[in-house]
């Protein structure tokens, strides 16, 4: 697939299969991440890998998307890391690209996965549980797995309804 099929056919997967992810797999996956586009190049990203099925347990208990977190077969959590901070707008948007070459990523491996946003109203739970320190920021929780389920269809709003301006 070329870059904009994958871009177009990805769609968030809440249901995955028990089959593992291997550690090589995650890796290449948290380094697209790390190739993404952030100011003065600061790459303000810190992740933890949960697989434990103990861990996975403790976290479903935190949001209301507790069977996506249990069924699946890793969580990546996307931190912030606020001791590298200069502009919390760029480095906010800089760890939305992080994420988006995340997930395009794992599409383009047969992969499944859903970013979890809800979950930051624990984001202080989820930093003690992983062991992170401080100055570290929860910005997402991505669950990720082989799909159980096929990505429905998506749908977008015409150019003509999105550009306001062509000068």
């Amino acid at each position: 697939m070329d870059i904009f099929e994958i871009i177009k056919t990805r769609r968030s997967i809440r249901r995955f299969t028990e089959g593992p992810v291997a550690d090589e797999v995650i890796n290449k996956i948290i380094e697209a991440g790390t190739w993404a586009p952030s100011g003065m190049n600061n790459q303000p990203w810190k992740f933890a890998v949960i697989k434990g099925k103990d861990l996975k347990t403790e976290i479903s208990g935190l949001t209301h998307y507790s069977e996506i977190v249990l069924s699946a077969n890793v969580l990546i959590a996307v931190f912030l890391d606020n001791s590298l901070s200069y502009d919390r707008t760029k480095d906010c948007q800089a760890i939305g690209a992080c994420i988006q070459n995340m997930l395009l990523t794992i599409h383009s491996l047969g992969l499944g996965a859903v970013w979890l946003g809800e979950i930051l109203k624990s984001k202080d739970k989820i930093l003690e549980l992983t062991g992170g320190p401080q100055h570290l920021e929860l910005m997402a929780v991505i669950a990720l797995g082989y799909p159980a389920q096929k990505g429905g269809r998506g749908s977008r709003k015409g150019l003509e309804q999105v550009v306001f301006a062509r000068k």
